[in-house]
């Protein structure tokens, strides 16, 4: 099914296209679009200071989520099939022109007419927007947000930039690690016994001293488990960010990464019986898989700047 909404990739390939200076038509071949899309792109959603991809996405997002009634059907049918595939609103929102708040009324709706939509979700129960709401995990000292982060970390132009989270075993019992490198793909995992800030901490910098010098900034979610970011920092001799709360999308190459990971360490498998073999073996099959978006190259290769897949 051929989409024609842009998506948040595409508008950041805009971005890097436009600024090393390519005209209208060129993006456009690069991106296989017509070239009209581009110039309404261009037109709609460049702001005050210019076209910056992420403000970019927010207002397509959020004109297109002004009126539920007026997705298109082929957009709805994406969202439909990705959400029995078991992805979250989040997700489907990163990937075509819906908000997550619309995503979340037209489940409801169908929830309503009988349908079975709202068994994928994970947090299966009324969705309400929150204003003014604190971050119900707390709030961790001496956080700096990902606004400050440097602009080159979303242009993916360099090895170093992290993504970090954890996933959780069945009940809850033990986690994994997860940190994933922006551009190349490079994943690092580690099963934690438990989930505290200082076991996430040693297991981070842990992974990460071996490549210290491939790496610069580090960023992930809310959690509490990250609270000794400042320690994690220090020990790598790196800058340490926190998306905003529950934006998903701005680590999702981590979100992406952990789907994948998930293959192996589904959620009802107990973490407990997980082995170091297993987890061995799961890097290793992620760091040699070819992906599209690295044209067909593998994790490693570009991460290692290598003409062969290495191996773990």
């Amino acid at each position: 099914m051929n989409y024609t909404h842009l998506t948040r990739e595409e508008r950041y390939q805009i971005y890097a296209l436009k600024k090393a200076g390519h005209r209208q038509s060129e993006i456009a071949s690069v991106l296989k679009r017509n070239s009209a899309t581009i110039s309404r792109e261009l037109a709609r959603n460049t702001g005050g200071k210019g076209y910056r991809p992420k403000q970019a996405h927010g207002l397509a997002t959020k004109r297109r989520a002004t009126n539920a009634r007026t997705i298109d059907d082929a957009t709805w049918e994406f969202a439909q099939a990705k959400l029995r595939e078991d992805w979250s609103p989040e997700q489907i929102s990163n990937h075509v022109d819906i908000s997550i708040e619309t995503v979340y009324q037209r489940v409801y709706t169908d929830k309503r007419a009988g349908g079975m939509l709202w068994q994928h979700l994970r947090c299966q129960k009324q969705r309400r927007k929150r204003y003014g709401k604190h971050d119900r995990r707390g709030i961790i000292p001496n956080r700096k947000s990902i606004e400050e982060r440097p602009a080159i970390v979303e242009e993916r132009s360099r090895i170093g930039d992290w993504e970090a989270d954890t996933i959780i075993g069945k009940n809850h019992k033990q986690a994994i690690v997860s940190l994933v490198e922006r551009k190349s793909g490079y994943t690092l995992i580690r099963k934690l016994e438990r989930k505290t800030a200082r076991a996430v901490r040693k297991a981070a910098v842990s992974l990460l001293k071996p490549h210290r010098d491939k790496v610069y900034t580090v960023t992930s979610d809310n959690g509490k488990e990250f609270a000794e970011h400042e320690r994690i920092a220090k020990d790598l001799k790196a800058d340490f960010y926190f998306a905003h709360p529950y934006a998903s999308w701005e680590r999702g190459t981590n979100e992406n990464t952990n789907g994948l990971i998930r293959q192996y360490f589904p959620k009802n498998r107990d973490f407990t019986t997980i082995t170091q073999r297993e987890i061995d073996q799961a890097m290793k099959r992620l760091n040699n898989r070819p992906r599209k978006r690295l044209e067909y190259l593998t994790p490693a290769q570009v991460f290692f700047n290598s003409g062969v897949a290495l191996q773990i």
